[in-house]
């Protein structure tokens, strides 16, 4: 996942959606997907754009975003659809960057508190019980099958769950987005999002700090989440990421 750093040739269909709107490719993902920033025509948008895969769909990244919103600060969804090979949805722009923008790049310590901080808000204001998905260890084992992953006997026990919380499911530090004032602001790409321990997400959170401020950050991320790391679940829960 990335910045693009070259020209994007924009399809087609995302050139109709666009209506006209000025056109910026602003993510790619490891699926082939793509994100464009949509300006000049009126409120900036986005338009979220791939192939169909096995492990999630838009329609279920906007399904979850609009049940999110009514707890934190997610982008408004506008639209979303699907034909026979990809798939796309709009959202409303929010003020905020990602917290891998060039501005946040420089300045890791600010960001790395922003995701930690916005990651524990995320955790204490989405409700376990009148969540409808799950993002547990076997549902994560399940999917990966029907994907055609191979997943070793060793991570099919869990260790024992420290809390239930309505997990990001993609804590990557990209998605959390931050405010001019160096706080977060929001989160995005929650098409994972269910109940998990809150570790699955500390995990991945801290460990995704090495791609992308270098090494060193990984238990800063954990100090402005709130807790002391814990060796054995963030060992697991990194492994179980790795191979699903």
């Amino acid at each position: 996942m990335s910045i693009p750093a070259e020209d994007v040739v924009v399809p087609e269909h995302v050139r109709l959606l666009a209506r006209g709107a000025d056109l910026e490719c602003v993510w790619r993902n490891d699926y082939g997907g793509l994100t464009f920033r949509a300006t000049g025509t009126a409120e900036p948008f986005y338009i979220k754009w791939g192939p169909r895969n096995l492990e999630f769909t838009l329609s279920d990244e906007a399904e979850r975003m609009r049940w999110a919103s009514g707890w934190i600060t997610v982008p408004t969804v506008l639209d979303s659809g699907a034909d026979d090979t990809h798939e796309w949805m709009i959202t409303a722009a929010l003020d905020g960057l990602s917290a891998v923008d060039p501005r946040w790049v420089a300045e890791p310590a600010t960001a790395v508190r922003a995701v930690g901080e916005g990651l524990r808000a995320m955790h204490e204001a989405l409700p376990v019980r009148e969540c409808p998905w799950e993002w547990s260890v076997p549902s994560r084992i399940a999917n990966a099958e029907r994907r055609g992953i191979a997943v070793p006997e060793s991570l099919r026990t869990a260790p024992a769950v420290d809390r239930l919380v309505v997990s990001h499911g993609d804590a990557c530090c990209p998605n959390t987005l931050v405010g001019d004032d160096g706080r977060w602001l929001a989160h995005v790409d929650l098409a994972l999002l269910g109940v998990a321990d809150r570790w699955a997400d500390i995990a991945v959170a801290s460990m995704s700090t090495e791609w992308n401020f270098g090494p060193g950050w990984e238990d800063a991320l954990i100090e402005a989440y709130g807790v002391e790391p814990d060796r054995e679940r963030l060992a697991f829960y990194r492994d179980l990421w790795n191979a699903t």
